[in-house]
Parts: structure tokens; C-alpha cells; sequence
């Protein structure tokens, strides 16, 4: 947390300045644009910036993996060390386009990410902007991520992060502006707000984004519930609170709310959103006339926009704030870039290796075929709200710079990647020669497959061909699946490289395909990252932080938010690839022991783990502690992450790990909403994956279980 003291001499500061403030200059500052006030030294200001993975929308920066693909390295430290690339980055670029004059927007310091978000439906379109469909991973990568964008000093902020959209937001997207999320209090709590509190509470996080729709009835933007019971209430945020991008006109427009513009921006403001991404809150003069608003609460939003910019140093002498002296230099360099080539590889996930398929082995091919629409598209490189890279690598090109001249490489599109064909003048299936003939020629065929940012995405992005964002199912799109099958019935060896960003339903290469990489958007760097990882240069080491379901049909409505049936913790049928799956291409044991097999409600479990890398490749082990209660209801989970480690063991190391599961890991939110730490039996399991059936087929291995019990009076935590 930042120093208390210093936090209150900014929040003076700035109560000073907007005591001087005329009611039409404070509401300037309530827009996302906010205007300059040249008599009191208060210069124009663009809140909008955006940096889900990479500062983006302003030039060239660093395109890092889309966030899903960060989720799967499952490593905190890595993504702060990420988040801290990006806010350099960010500096840099401020720093630059000030000198010259530009603060428009995407130029600020007040990043709008992470999205922190479940991912409870594989056809939410923007599911590849979140961290997973897990709270507790969610909560530690948003938090680890949150660390990285606003610096460690305990006085300036290095730039402003965002916990959005809250609450209760994960599609659908074409309904959004119009839809009233139904949530109930146990599903509230023990899904939707954890990671938004975490980031708030443990974070500090400066900033926190509501969401389009309603929740339970209230616009999240003027909710009263979630803005000021909730947020201010109990998690005492001190920060200040965004709408998401026109989201306060949907009050009268669409949500009916409110009956017109001057009643929604004094619904929004009096519940304690601070500023307007929009021009709407220009009618605040008007409510403020009518006496919608008074002008003390007006005072108090402008004095928490201008604290945000004083911690960011924006009013203070340049030798006094740490991050000044970060320059243009310190974009798009060489340590950035190799760092991104880390990420991609950290985040690839080995979803099937039969008899060892991969690596493959350059000297024993002649010929590699690389077949599919992905194989060559940058945009499958970068998902959404992204940047613009000096260099993209694709896979196509990614392996052609691998093999160099010692091994041929023939591509064929294959087809369009949504679409029949891929020239609209042609009959039918237009590559399918061409596909045949390059799987005759080659010794291995790798499969470039999936989707693009112009397949998933947000509603109203430009290119979305499915309109909404939303995915209609979990198939490959258009004709992929023909193509894979024309590839398979070839005979050759076929590795599947997915890229998309979110789960697939590809049951028939599951069953046909001998090896399988789940690539998500991987960065600019990505197809250098495939390349080494297809070659044994890298070892796989992602985790999968979403369910891979089987069909659409075992899901629930995507309209439902109860979570009953949902994601790992719920549903009942059997995963294609489960969450926190991932194979590797060495060999790695684990044993565990705990220190008791009594739970107590004051003092934490410690569980010591020995690894041991035993093949020939070095790698990250990624420990995992799930805890289930034996006694709970039909409500309660089947199991729960609740502790995560990444372990360096290189190859023929044995190492020794402790990791601390705290009481509040075994406690389960009531249907009203209250933790509670049980009375009776539970199940801590501790491994590289989750204790279902289907990962202990997958792995061929199990997580260690050990039985607790918890014997004291059930207490609320």
C-alpha cells in the first residue's frame, strides 16, 4: 500500500485546486477529455488509455501475448514483471508525446487494464481480454499485474491500472447495453467480486472501470449496491471510478432507468462514478442547476481525478518523481523484445503429445508442410486492444527462420479462415488441391488453425464477422475442420497449432491429431516462440487458466449467470482439457506433506513439496493446490484453486518448495453471502494439475490428496 501520508497531501493538494474550480470547469474534468484550466496551472488531460498486454492504440510498443495467454503461464511475478515493461513503455511514450504537444487520446498514464472479469462462457467474445475463469488465478495475476503498472514507490504512481468492467460482465455482447445481469449472493461473491476486492484491498489498484449492463437491476455504472455499498463501503477504495465508454447514456437509451441524459448523469455521479468516458456529463451543469446534484459531490469526483494525477506526479517537478527520467529510449528495445519472446513461450500450452511427436528433430525432415489460415495472419498474432510491433513473426515465418536452408518449407493457405473459399470467384473449397499436394511433399504437416481478433471479440470492433464478438459455438470456423481431416487422411505426421482466445470443441484432432499446441493470440514474437517450442529449443510449460468443453449443448444458456454447470468449479460433464492442464516435454515428480491434517481458522497449512525434474529439458513446474469440502451441499464446488507456485528445476534437479494455504481458502460463501469456515471433512490436493479424472488421464499422473477436517464451530471469516 502507498504512503497514507502522502496519498492525504495529494488529496489537499487537489481539494485545493478544485476549491478554486467554476461549476462549468469541474465539470470539464469529469470527461474523459478533461480540459485545460490555463489560470490554475492545470493542464488538458486524456484519462483513455489502454494496455491490456502492451500499450496500445498509440504507436509502436511491445505486443506482448493477449491476456489469456499470459493467464496460462500462471505466474505472478512474471506478470508484474510484464505489467512493469509495459508502464516503462507507457512512460516513454508520455514522456515523448508531451514534449510534442500531443495528449490525446491513448497518450495518458491511466491504463484501463487489467479486465479481471470471469470467463464463465467460451462464447463471450472478449473472454481472451481476462484472466481465466478462475477467481483466485484471477485475483493473483490481476494483482501481480496491477504492481507492475503502478511501480512499487510508495509515494508516485508509474502509471494508473484499472480493475473493469465491475460487476457481473461477461457477455452477451450484442445485448450488453440493454441486459440486467441476474446474480445471487453466493454466486456474487464467491465468483464475480473476488478478484475486483483482491485488486482493490491487497493491489491498491487506482482505478476501477463498471460495466455496460445491469446487475440485478442496477446500471453498474450508477449502482448503489456495487459503487457504494460494496466498493466504497466495505472495501474502502480511495480511488476513482470510470464508466466504461458511453455507458451512462444506456441508462435512459436502454437500460430505461432513468427518463432522460440529466437524470443518468446524476444517477452515475451521486452513485459515485467520477468520470464519464463520453461527453454525456457535460448535463451535470443542468443537474447541478436542478439540484439533481450538489456541487460538494461534483467537488469530491474532480478531487479524486486530480489525486490520481498528482500521484502520478503530473503537478510535481520532474526531478522529484522516480519515472521521469523514463524516455522514448525504452521502447520496442531489445530486452523488451526478448522478454515478449518469453512470454510467448511461457504461455503455449502441449494439449497432446502421442508417442512423442514433438519436438520435432530438423535433421531427420526434409520437407515441412504448413497448412491454414492461421499460419500466416498477423492478426491471430495479437488479439485485441493492441499495439502496433516494429516486427511480427508468424508461424509461417517463424519456422522458415528456424529451419533456414536445411529443410524445405511449403504453405498453403488451406482456406479462408471463417469463409468457403478464399477468392470469391472460385467454386467452392478453392485450396484444397493445393493442401493435398503439400501434404504429399512433406515429411510433417503442422496445422495452422482457429481464430482471429475479427472472429472474438468486443461488439463494434471493425472485421468482427460473427457481428456481436461472440462465438455462435465452440467449432473451427467455416471449412477448417474439412482441411484438418484432408490433412489426418494424408498419413503424414500432423501437429495442430490452435491460436485463438478461448476454448475450442476440436474433438475429432483430439482423437485423430498426434500432437496439439494451444497457441492463443501469442504476441508479435509468437511465431518464433512456436517455432522453438516445435523444435525442442523451448520446453511447454502453459497451463490452461479456461475449461476446453466437448459442445456447446452441455452448457447452460449464455444469458444465465448462475454458475451452476460453469467452468471447472461446476460443471458436472467431462472437460476435453481441463483447467490447469498442460503436458511438458520432461519428465517432473512431485511429493508433498503438509504440516497437519487439522484446519485452524487463525493460522495458515504449509505444505512443503519436493520436485524433481527427472528428463532432459529444463522447465517451470507449476504447482497447484486445489481444496475441496466434502460435507458442502449441492452449491458447493467440485474443487478450488486456492495456491499456485512456479518452480525453476532444470533438468536433473530436485528442489524443495513451501507454499501457505490460509483458512480462508477452505471457507465457501452462503447463499447469503457471508464466508464461513465449515464444520467438518475437506480435501487439499497438490500437484501440477487438478484432481479430476480427465487431467489424471491426460497426465498419467495425480495430484497428491491429503483429508483435513475443520472441527471448531463453523466461523465467518
Amino acid at each position: 500500500m502507498r504512503n497514507k501520508k502522502a496519498n492525504e497531501a495529494f488529496e489537499k493538494r487537489a481539494r485545493e485546486l478544485v476549491s478554486q474550480m467554476t461549476l462549468e470547469e469541474k465539470v470539464f474534468q469529469t470527461l474523459h477529455w478533461a480540459a485545460q484550466i490555463e489560470r490554475l496551472g492545470i493542464p488538458a488531460y486524456n484519462y483513455w488509455n489502454e494496455a491490456l498486454h502492451g500499450v496500445a492504440r498509440a504507436g509502436v510498443a511491445t505486443v506482448f501475448p493477449q491476456a489469456i495467454g499470459l493467464a496460462a503461464t500462471f505466474d505472478e511475478d512474471f506478470l508484474e514483471k510484464i505489467a512493469d515493461t509495459i508502464s516503462t513503455e507507457g512512460r516513454g511514450k508520455y514522456k515523448m508525446q508531451s514534449e510534442h504537444g500531443d495528449r490525446d487520446i491513448y497518450k495518458g498514464l491511466t491504463f484501463w487494464s487489467p479486465n479481471v472479469n470471469i470467463f464463465r462462457d467460451p462464447r463471450w467474445g472478449r473472454g481472451h481480454e481476462t484472466l481465466g475463469e478462475d477467481p483466485y488465478l484471477s485475483s493473483r495475476l490481476g494483482t501481480g499485474f496491477v504492481h507492475g503498472i503502478q511501480g512499487r514507490d510508495d509515494k508516485y504512481l508509474k502509471a494508473a491500472a484499472c480493475a473493469k468492467h465491475f460487476a457481473v460482465h461477461s457477455g452477451p455482447e450484442d445485448i450488453r447495453h440493454s441486459f440486467n445481469a441476474e446474480v445471487n449472493e453466493q454466486d456474487l461473491r464467491e465468483t464475480y467480486l473476488p478478484a475486483f476486492k483482491t485488486l482493490v484491498e491487497e493491489a491498491d489498484v487506482e482505478i476501477v472501470m463498471g460495466a455496460y449492463n445491469r446487475t440485478n437491476g442496477e446500471p453498474c455504472c450508477g449502482s448503489k449496491r456495487l459503487l457504494v455499498d460494496i466498493l466504497r463501503g466495505e472495501w474502502n477504495f480511495e480511488g476513482h471510478v470510470t464508466s466504461d465508454c458511453w455507458a451512462i447514456r444506456d441508462f435512459h437509451e436502454n437500460h430505461k432507468v432513468t427518463a432522460n441524459a440529466v437524470e443518468s448523469v446524476a444517477l452515475a455521479m451521486n452513485r459515485g462514478c467520477d468520470l464519464n468516458c463520453g461527453h454525456i456529463y457535460v448535463n451535470l451543469l443542468e443537474a447541478v442547476k436542478e439540484g439533481l446534484v450538489t456541487e460538494e459531490t461534483l467537488s469530491t469526483a474532480v478531487t479524486r481525478l486530480l489525486t490520481t494525477r498528482m500521484k502520478l506526479g503530473l503537478f510535481d517537478p520532474e526531478d522529484q518523481v522516480p519515472y521521469t527520467s523514463i524516455g522514448y529510449d525504452q521502447v520496442d528495445t531489445i530486452a523488451n523484445r526478448e522478454l515478449n519472446l518469453k512470454a510467448a513461450e511461457k504461455s503455449i500450452v502441449l494439449l497432446k503429445n502421442e508417442d512423442n511427436l514433438l519436438p520435432l528433430k530438423k535433421d531427420t525432415i526434409c520437407t515441412i508442410g504448413v497448412i491454414g489460415p492461421n499460419a500466416n495472419n498477423r492478426k491471430a498474432l495479437v488479439g485485441n486492444y493492441e499495439g502496433t510491433a516494429s516486427r511480427y513473426i508468424t508461424i509461417l515465418e517463424g519456422i522458415q527462420d528456424y529451419v533456414g536452408d536445411d529443410v524445405r518449407v511449403r504453405y498453403s493457405e488451406g482456406c479462408h479462415l471463417c469463409k468457403e473459399k478464399v477468392q470469391d470467384l472460385a467454386a467452392g473449397p478453392d485450396r484444397m488441391a493445393e493442401v493435398k499436394a503439400v501434404c504429399e511433399e512433406s515429411d510433417v504437416v503442422i496445422a495452422c488453425l482457429g481464430l482471429d481478433a475479427g472472429l472474438e471479440g468486443e461488439e463494434g470492433d471493425q472485421g468482427n464477422q460473427f457481428a456481436s464478438g461472440d462465438k455462435p459455438n465452440l467449432n473451427l470456423p467455416g471449412i477448417q475442420e474439412d482441411v484438418l481431416k484432408i490433412i489426418v487422411e494424408s498419413g503424414k505426421p500432423v501437429v495442430l497449432v490452435l491460436l485463438s482466445g478461448s476454448a475450442l470443441a476440436v474433438n475429432y484432432a483430439d482423437e485423430n491429431v498426434g500432437a496439439i499446441l494451444q497457441g492463443w493470440y501469442p504476441g508479435a514474437q509468437g511465431g518464433k516462440a512456436i517455432a522453438k517450442i516445435l523444435f525442442g529449443e523451448a520446453c511447454p510449460e502453459g497451463k490452461l487458466p479456461i475449461t476446453f468443453y466437448r459442445t456447446t449443448e452441455e452448457l447452460p444458456a449464455f444469458t444465465d449467470y448462475n454458475m451452476k454447470g460453469r467452468t471447472y468449479r461446476y460443471m458436472k460433464n467431462e472437460a476435453l482439457y481441463p483447467f490447469g492442464y498442460g503436458l511438458s516435454y520432461t519428465t517432473l515428480k512431485a511429493s508433498a506433506t503438509i504440516s497437519g491434517n487439522e484446519i485452524s481458522a487463525n493460522a495458515p497449512l504449509v505444505v512443503s513439496a519436493v520436485i524433481e525434474n527427472t528428463g532432459s529439458y529444463d522447465t517451470n513446474y507449476t504447482l497447484q493446490a486445489y481444496v475441496k469440502y466434502l460435507d458442502g451441499d449441492e452449491t458447493a464446488p467440485n474443487c478450488q484453486l486456492k495456491g499456485i507456485k512456479k518452480v525453476p528445476v532444470a533438468a536433473g534437479e530436485r528442489k524443495t518448495v513451501t507454499l501457505e494455504v490460509p483458512a480462508e481458502a477452505f471457507a465457501l460463501y452462503n447463499k447469503d453471502g457471508k464466508l464461513v469456515l465449515n464444520k467438518g471433512a475437506y480435501e487439499l490436493y497438490v500437484g501440477d494439475s487438478q484432481p479430476d479424472a480427465r487431467s489424471a488421464k491426460l497426465t498419467g499422473t495425480k495430484p497428491a490428496c491429503f483429508e483435513l477436517r475443520y472441527d471448531g464451530e463453523s466461523v465467518k471469516l
